[in-house]
């Protein structure tokens, strides 16, 4: 066995029903909690629902609904304002990914000089003594945030989507009742459940990968392929829904301690070129050329993949069931109605330089089985543009 280090820094209480114990578990952290959330209606009716909860524990409460779909600059900085007015000793993220990263983000541009933005990858070092503590409440299965120590926010005058990255900012407490999913509509259920999948997926061919996260990994990568469509076909399926955000939980868990690999940072670049690309849309557009281009450099990882995706491939040599992965994949995307082109999602041919360029950013391309230049990524974005099969 290989040496290995874990850490967890936060508190993780999973289980159908628990929202009605935030309260309780917000009052060991303060007395004056910001709700970041979305303005939808259903950001609403959660946000006032947990108001009521909270202020049954002894916690005021103030909300803020500007969270937007890949956080931007400008919401993050309108709600680092309101924490400030507010005077709120923690952050209550509710939803998603976009508004638990938001939740991060504010944290920091309330407590530090100029802005959030000014913090990311290590630009200006964070002091984590004035960052408040981090409530994380997801409703969504898929982006890990209720457990990781990273914040992803997109600045739209520059199209450039960057990460904020600090021990800080592991929620201290991350609330995970599967509930809170039942209402979240197929195609969101699909790309959240599809990035779930690929954060574990990734910490298995990660360079930094160890035998114990590999476990975890597995586990949560054969959640996913059982029930995200079972999930999708029935929304109100509680069991399916529970196993899903397990899934999402043990993933995030996964990530915290290995980390991903390129197809993030592709998918990091999409995003900031085409903000209305779906994280877990990003994902889809590319994983399958990216299993092609892959497989060669992590045999073992992707076989065990592609035999969760096709039963008929156990026993099948290892080389051959891992060269097979690819078209599991896309077959796999197919039958979650997630099998797209960059083409399907509105992104110009002409903006596939750009893309490809941000793709190096951030660091995950260093940790892939198989190291890229540009012109590689290029053309995998090229290949990608449209479906094929």
């Amino acid at each position: 066995m290989e040496p290995f280090a874990f850490q967890l820094p936060s508190r993780i209480v999973y289980g159908s029903g628990g929202f009605k114990e935030a309260g309780a578990l917000a009052a060991e952290l303060g007395k004056k909690a910001l709700i970041v959330t979305h303005g939808s209606a259903r950001g609403k009716l959660l946000a006032d629902r947990l108001t009521a909860i909270l202020s049954d524990a002894g916690v005021e409460s103030a909300v803020f609904s500007g969270v937007v779909p890949n956080p931007t600059t400008e919401s993050v900085n309108a709600g680092a304002e309101a924490a400030k007015s507010f005077g709120a000793d923690m952050i209550v993220g509710l939803g998603g990914g976009s508004a638990l990263d938001s939740a991060k983000a504010v944290a920091i541009g309330a407590t530090h000089p100029g802005e959030a933005w000014d913090y990311r990858l290590w630009q200006k070092p964070i002091d984590s003594a004035k960052v408040p503590p981090i409530f994380a409440i997801t409703t969504t299965s898929g982006t890990g945030a209720e457990i990781t120590a990273v914040s992803v926010v997109t600045r739209t005058d520059e199209h450039c989507k960057f990460a904020l990255v600090d021990k800080s900012l592991h929620p201290r407490i991350a609330l995970v009742d599967p509930e809170l999913t039942l209402s979240v509509p197929a195609h969101v259920t699909a790309a959240t459940g599809f990035d779930a999948y690929c954060h574990a997926f990734e910490c298995t061919i990660n360079k930094a990968r160890n035998d114990y996260v590999d476990a975890q990994a597995l586990f949560a990568m054969r959640l996913v392929v059982d029930n995200l469509e079972k999930a999708i076909a029935s929304p109100d399926d509680l069991p399916a829904r529970e196993a899903l955000a397990l899934a999402n939980t043990v993933a995030g868990v996964c990530i915290a301690n290995v980390g991903v690999t390129l197809p993030h940072g592709i998918g990091m670049a999409i995003g900031g070129s085409a903000p209305r690309v779906a994280h877990g849309e990003a994902l889809a557009i590319i994983y399958p050329e990216i299993a092609r281009i892959t497989w060669r450099e992590a045999i073992p990882q992707y076989a065990a993949a592609a035999r969760q995706m096709n039963p008929e491939l156990v026993g099948v040599p290892d080389a051959e069931a891992a060269e097979r992965a690819a078209d599991g994949f896309s077959r796999f995307l197919n039958r979650i109605d997630l099998r797209i082109g960059l083409a399907d999602k509105g992104v110009a041919r002409e903006t596939l330089a750009v893309i490809a360029k941000d793709a190096f950013g951030l660091p995950d391309y260093g940790s892939h089985p198989v190291v890229l230049d540009e012109p590689a990524v290029l053309e995998l974005l090229n290949a990608c543009y449209a479906v094929s099969g």
